[in-house]
Parts: structure tokens; C-alpha cells; sequence
């Protein structure tokens, strides 16, 4: 089997949350890869959280040329070809999130090559996985925001995760001082808790939105409200302020959904800066480099779950790996799926039952995805 073409097609989507009788509109990006094969077997991969056009040029200005001829089974040999493609002297950034999609999408085709679902040649440990839904969003206020959780516990989800922070470092310039952001976070934590009561788990996640001062801060005033994690609290995952952040609070720390290299996971463990590792298929390397993370984390006894959205990609990682765990249901981004993608399996009391079809066992919808990339906003489907 050979591979006869990749093509990237970047999408910028919109999406409506209603609330208490109130709709809040937003956006997000993501960059399909499909690759077709000679036999007729086409795999799709997804990246997100990232400047799509650029992804979209990548792959298919870039990669698709080198790939074209390779065996899509020998997903070892492509990785490596792609590392040193794009990333000859270990450079992170886009270079990783274009290999998680083209990784992703030669397992969709090796899942249905061989007739198995991607999670049961991932190593079959489990054919289920437990899910956190993360709805605490900027836009919503306090009453929102309780509002909404009481919601999801309604619908059986006993995890729930909500951003801190809210980019206060990129946005001093209007002013927004720092202080004040966390102080309106410990009211909208606690609003929330108020609400769910004390058995629902609850996360943060300040997307690296904070320094070491402010994040220790807002862990110290957060702690009475039992925090399950704390996930991106300083600015680049900087290893040192982890470290530190981590000594001095009782919240667990997570971090690792946007890095691109296994060696910043490997100095996270060695540092031991963090409770929870947290690489993302569909942007750590794909499944072939966060299998190795992952095997890193068994190593140092240290929690491996999902972070960064994407839950029906990731959902294979950590359904396959007996070290896998939690994975995030993050209700814009599924929203977004819901928009590419048929047959997406619904969670049913916070856990997702994975799929028996072939490969992902989910695929775009080609008339849809054509719809979108022609809309407004989505800014085209990049060169064949």
C-alpha cells in the first residue's frame, strides 16, 4: 500500500452556547490532513489550538510531497521522516501539531487496514474512558456559570473543568490587571461549587495565562474548594516556577497539552513538576510520540490524562494505554466535531464508550467540511 495524496483543509468554525435563556457566540480553529491510498483506504487527522493556515501550508506545501510513495502502515518510518522534515534542531510549534494530524491519519488507515479500531492496536486496555466536560468559559458571568454546571451534573458528568486566568498576561495592555482577574476567579470557583456541591470534582485551567505570583496566589485562596488540578498555571510551562508552584500548594499540577517535544515532558518528570502529565493526540506528535510520553509517565509513577480538548482522538490514546486516563470533553471543541464529523459516540454518565468500526471509527462529512472551509472566516482549503 503506498500513499497518493495528503491534503490539509483548515477550518475556523463557529459556535453558539446557550445559557439560561442567553446565547454566547465564539469561534474555533482546527486543521483537518486526510491521506489517500492506493487501495482506496483514506485516513483523516485533526490539530487544533493553533494557527490553522499555517498547518494548512505545512502540509501541504511541505509534507505531502515527502509523503507521497511511503507505506502508510509503517508509522515509525513516517514519524521520523517528519521530525527531521520539520524540526531538524528540535524545534516545537507548528511542526508538531502538523505530524499529530498526519500521525493520527495514518492510524485511521492502519485501524482499517486491519479491520480494528485505532484503540484495540493502541493496545486495548480498556474499551471505555471516563470524561471531564470542561464549560466555565470567560463569557460566562457567575450566575452563568453556576447555571451551567448544575447542567452538566444534570447530565450525569461528575468531572467538571473551567478556565482561570483568562489570558491576563497577553491582555495587560487594556489595562486588566492580574489581581484583579483572580480575584474574580476565586468567585466564580466558588459560585460554581456553591452549586455542584462537594462531590463533584472540579478543574482548572489558566492556559498558561498567569506568572508564578498570581498562580500561587489563586492556588493558595483556591484551596478550601478542593480542586481536583490545576492545569497550565504559569506562562510557557516554565519548568522552574512549576516547581516551585508545586511545593508551595496542595492542588494538584497538570500541564503538557501544547507542548511538542517528548523531551519537555521528560524534563517535566525529572523536575518532578507536575502531578499530571497531559500531552494531546492532536498536538503532541499525534498517537506514535504521546505512547512514548506516556510510557515515560508509567515510568516515574507520575498521572497521564488528556488535556486540550479533542476527546474522540484522544479517547483512542488513553482507551489503548493501561496507564491512560481521563479524558476532556470539551463542549466548544466537540461542538466543532459535531459540525466535520458523523457517528461521534455521546458520553453517557461521564464516560465514553469507544467504537468498534474500523480505524477512529468516525470520519468527515465531505459535503460539510466543503461547506465550511468555503464559509466567511474559514479562510480556504490550501493548495492540493
Amino acid at each position: 500500500m503506498k500513499i497518493t495524496r495528503v491534503h490539509a483543509t483548515p477550518l475556523n468554525l463557529p459556535v453558539s452556547v446557550d445559557i439560561n435563556g442567553r446565547t454566547k457566540t465564539t469561534a474555533l480553529s482546527m486543521c483537518l490532513v486526510s491521506i489517500e491510498t492506493d487501495t482506496g483506504l483514506v485516513g483523516t487527522g485533526l490539530t487544533a489550538i493553533t494557527e490553522e493556515e499555517v498547518i494548512g501550508s505545512i502540509v501541504n506545501d511541505i509534507a505531502a510531497h515527502t509523503l507521497v510513495g511511503m507505506d502508510p502502515l509503517r508509522h515509525e518510518q513516517i514519524w521520523e521522516r517528519m521530525y527531521w522534515l520539520l524540526s531538524p534542531r528540535g524545534q516545537s510549534g507548528y511542526a508538531s501539531h502538523a505530524i499529530a494530524a498526519i500521525d493520527i491519519a495514518l492510524w485511521d488507515i492502519k485501524g482499517q487496514a486491519y479491520g480494528e479500531p485505532c484503540w484495540k492496536l493502541l493496545g486495548a486496555a480498556r474499551d471505555q474512558v471516563p470524561v471531564y466536560a470542561t464549560f466555565g468559559f470567560a463569557f460566562f458571568d457567575r450566575d452563568e456559570l453556576a447555571h451551567a454546571a448544575r447542567d452538566w451534573v444534570a447530565r450525569g458528568f461528575k468531572r467538571l473543568k473551567m478556565t482561570v486566568g483568562h489570558h491576563a498576561l497577553q491582555r495587560r495592555d487594556e489595562p486588566r490587571p492580574l489581581a484583579e482577574v483572580i480575584t474574580e476567579d476565586v468567585q466564580r470557583i466558588r459560585a460554581v461549587r456553591e452549586a455542584v456541591g462537594p462531590e463533584v470534582e472540579i478543574y482548572i485551567d489558566a492556559n498558561c495565562s498567569l506568572d508564578y505570583f498570581h498562580a500561587l496566589k489563586l492556588a493558595q485562596q483556591l484551596e478550601p474548594y478542593n480542586i481536583a488540578f490545576f492545569e497550565e498555571p504559569v506562562s510557557q510551562n516554565d519548568i522552574p516556577n512549576l516547581v516551585k508552584l508545586r511545593s508551595r500548594t496542595a492542588i494538584p499540577l497538570a500541564a503538557g497539552q501544547n507542548e511538542g517535544l517528548a523531551s519537555r515532558f521528560r524534563d517535566m518528570l525529572v523536575a518532578q513538576a507536575v502531578d499530571v502529565v497531559q500531552p494531546n493526540a492532536c498536538i503532541s506528535g499525534g498517537f506514535t510520540q504521546c505512547g512514548r510520553i506516556a510510557g515515560m509517565a508509567s515510568a516515574f509513577n507520575t498521572r497521564f490524562a488528556n488535556g486540550g480538548a479533542w476527546p474522540h482522538h484522544n479517547m483512542h490514546l488513553h482507551a489503548g494505554l493501561a496507564n491512560g486516563s481521563l479524558v476532556e470533553y470539551h463542549s466548544v471543541a466537540v461542538q466543532c466535531c459535531k459540525l466535520v464529523y458523523d457517528d461521534l459516540p455521546e458520553p453517557s454518565n461521564g464516560v465514553l464508550q469507544l467504537p468498534t468500526r474500523p480505524g477512529l471509527g468516525f470520519a468527515p462529512n465531505p459535503e460539510r467540511v466543503q461547506e465550511l472551509a468555503q464559509r466567511p472566516g474559514s479562510r480556504g482549503v490550501g493548495k492540493a
